[in-house]
């Protein structure tokens, strides 16, 4: 842990709705607008810190010229191993000793994350450069904290959501398309998850989160094959924009109640087992396949089953995970997917969102039956049964495949 007498980074996420962090103080989109961006990052510092990955800093060598010639003294710095607390550390060392006025975070969900948290620990601006359109993290005001080995630990909320957001079409589009469809799993569940948390709410902003995540997925449903099939192209930028900002939007005014449930919880789960496989919104697409059949097998709601449904052909036409195997955890053992269960369910999880209780046998039933048919989609009491899911996974052999 950090020296306590040092401000920490390990403050958990607040609980708090009196205030709200909605939006980028400002938001600069289009193509080939880096060049012109810089003066609106130098109104901000002339001093800047910029964190990135290892990768990112490479390909982002051409934009640090722009920045040099806008007169900008800069170093940068590498994020590596993670967005983890050692990584902080030594990042907030280099910006004080640089004397830094700026952050400016530049790569995909990680690189903003520590970009952010750095910032909001050292009092200055932070701009958000994102090169992938697979999280909503350029936008928002929080941080997700992981170990050194990718491990998520837990979530910060920040003061304020970034003072200057830059995304750039080309830029994104240099990214692989995975990354892209990523992110539209990572979007779409917003809309399953504050419906089943928040969408019997009579609070006007909670009203407005939960119908814009649904807007949010309609979005996604009807144009992201499209989009797929053209990177580039109007309706490519249209699903940018649902991954990046609307999804950020959402989070911003529906505040906590409306940003994660399960579908999250199991992606946090999934760090501790998974490695490096899969990315984020990857993991939260085939979470919402879990939460989805947790409302089918605990709760009888054939809305659900139906949903799930819709989403596995959804899934398939555009090349999301719909099952542990698509993950590359097809071998996950018994041990492995109780240590991600018992994860996801710890007790500050969002998975307790959900209007229902969950058991351990449950979620792991759950996991391991993503693609069930709609008619065996397990809905009896048998099923529901803690002592029968008990033995269904029982077994003296840690090795057993689940």
């Amino acid at each position: 842990m950090l020296n306590q007498s040092k401000k920490t980074l390990s403050a958990k996420t607040s609980n708090s709705f009196l205030t709200l962090s909605i939006a980028p103080a400002k938001v600069i989109r289009g193509s080939q607008i880096l060049n012109q961006a810089v003066s609106y990052i130098s109104r901000l510092g002339n001093r800047p810190l910029i964190v990135s990955g290892n990768k990112t800093l490479d390909i982002a060598d051409n934009y640090l010229e722009l920045l040099e010639s806008e007169g900008l003294d800069f170093v940068k710095s590498s994020y590596t191993p993670d967005c983890s607390e050692s990584s902080l550390e030594i990042l907030r060392d280099k910006a004080q000793a640089h004397e830094a006025d700026v952050i400016i975070g530049i790569g995909g969900g990680k690189a903003l994350d520590t970009a952010k948290l750095l910032a909001h620990h050292l009092e200055i601006p932070v701009v958000t450069i994102p090169t992938s359109a697979a999280t909503c993290a350029a936008w928002t005001a929080l941080s997700n904290v992981y170990s050194d080995e990718g491990a998520f630990l837990y979530d910060v909320a920040l003061d304020s959501c970034p003072d200057l957001l830059i995304l750039d079409y080309d830029l994104i589009q240099t990214a692989p398309q995975s990354t892209l469809v990523a992110g539209i799993g990572d979007a779409i569940a917003k809309w399953y998850e504050a419906s089943v948390s928040s969408g019997h709410s009579e609070q006007t902003l909670i009203i407005s989160a939960v119908q814009q995540a649904r807007i949010l997925r309609d979005i996604l449903l009807q144009k992201s094959v499209a989009a797929l099939q053209s990177p580039g192209s109007e309706v490519w930028q249209e699903v940018v924009d649902a991954t990046v900002l609307l999804a950020g939007v959402i989070g911003g005014i529906g505040g906590a109640q409306c940003r994660t449930v399960a579908a999250h919880a199991v992606h946090n789960g999934l760090t501790h087992v998974c490695g490096s496989g899969s990315i984020h919104g990857e993991k939260v697409a085939y979470g919402i396949l879990v939460q989805l059949r947790l409302e089918e097998m605990l709760q009888g709601n054939q809305l659900a089953a139906t949903a799930r449904q819709q989403l596995l052909k959804f899934y398939t036409e555009i090349g999301l995970p719909q099952k542990l195997d698509d993950l590359g955890l097809g071998n996950i053992t018994l041990k492995q997917l109780q240590k991600a269960a018992e994860f996801a369910l710890q007790p500050n999880s969002d998975i307790h969102r959900l209007p229902f209780k969950v058991a351990l046998e449950q979620l792991m039933a759950a996991m391991v039956s993503t693609t069930a048919p709609v008619e065996a989609s397990g809905i009896s009491n048998s099923l529901n049964s803690p002592s029968n899911q008990t033995k269904k996974f029982s077994g003296s052999k840690s090795q057993r495949k689940a």
